[in-house]
């Protein structure tokens, strides 16, 4: 499921998740951003259960979007996902980096049992 981001306070609720956390930050006015949001709606229905995921309307939610890239570090791009994890970015991509594959690898990366 791709659950809304729609204030600061659901963004501090994302970023405290101990599970891995995705957040598109998608422009619906861009058919860049469209094909790239596609390839996440698939990757989510595929694996619904491996992150949390969210959504940002980057044009109605300028300020959390400009929060975001301020309170993440990553400056702003849309279409563009951010890949959260123990307290860091631990990957994203904008525009036509965003597929599937890209974010498969990404997660499988966060996810895979550390070394010592």
């Amino acid at each position: 499921m791709i659950v809304p981001l729609e204030t600061v306070a659901d963004l501090e609720r994302a970023l405290r998740d101990p599970q891995p956390v995705m957040i598109f930050k998608h422009s619906t006015a861009c058919p860049i951003s469209a094909r790239a949001y596609r390839a996440f709606r698939q990757f989510v229905a595929r694996q619904p259960a491996a992150a949390r995921y969210y959504l940002v309307q980057v044009i109605e939610q300028r300020p959390l979007s400009n929060e975001i890239a301020r309170r993440l570090g990553v400056p702003h791009a849309s279409p563009q996902v951010l890949l959260w994890h123990r307290g860091a970015v631990r990957w994203h991509a904008s525009h036509g980096a965003i597929t599937e594959r890209a974010l498969a690898t990404a997660l499988a990366a966060v996810r895979a049992p550390r070394r010592i």
